[in-house]
């Protein structure tokens, strides 16, 4: 299986699924989507031998032509799963329904607390004991699809915004790559907002 990884900065996570997936014969990351040109990702990919496109979002009228673009590029790739790492645009619905159930997100906080990009500030700013990692399905609306993968950890009284999301970090760098195989592995299976890993 082909995997596309998406990013707009600096691809840890892509690092992590490709580091994951060298030993891993029924998949690999055949290709990586990135909006922007600055994107430390883009250097990543070139080093782990990735296939790289730019597409800018300024560059078309609107975002159906953009993500037809992007199609485009999938398309030609025979990408069968899409993963989200770092990628700050919301899918559009007809991507979503183009590739439905066969894109992955990871956010870092325990869904459906935290949803958005300050996951982690916020979760400090409540006052929250416990955050943690979550994998997810993408649909319609943001961070809401069904769950496929969560780990917690504790916050720690002293924490600041860089500690804890450098903790998150090492979560997902071993939490993502874990989905991934389960869905290459055919082992996750959808019912209403549940996933079952079989």
């Amino acid at each position: 299986m082909n995997i596309a990884v998406f990013c707009s900065g600096n691809g840890s996570n892509f690092q992590a699924i490709a580091d994951n997936l060298k030993s891993f014969q029924p998949a690999k990351v055949a290709l990586m989507v990135c909006d922007n040109p600055k994107a430390y990702a883009l250097e990543r990919a070139k080093r782990a031998g990735v296939k790289t496109v730019l597409v800018e979002r300024k560059n078309f009228n609107s975002k159906d032509e953009y993500e037809a673009k992007i199609i485009a590029n999938l398309e030609q790739e025979q990408i069968g799963l899409i993963c989200l790492a770092g990628y700050m645009r919301l899918v559009g619905p007809k991507f979503i329904k183009r590739y439905r159930h066969k894109i992955l997100n990871i956010h870092p906080a325990l869904l459906p607390a935290f949803k958005g990009t300050h996951a982690v500030l916020d979760a400090l700013d409540y006052g929250a004991k416990v955050s943690g990692v979550t994998v997810h399905f993408v649909d319609e609306e943001m961070d809401r699809g069904p769950i496929i993968l969560q780990q917690a950890l504790e916050i720690k009284a002293d924490d600041t915004e860089d500690s804890l999301a450098e903790r998150i970090h090492r979560i997902e760098h071993q939490l993502y790559p874990e989905a991934v195989r389960l869905f290459v592995e055919g082992k996750l299976k959808i019912a209403g907002r549940k996933v079952k890993i079989c």
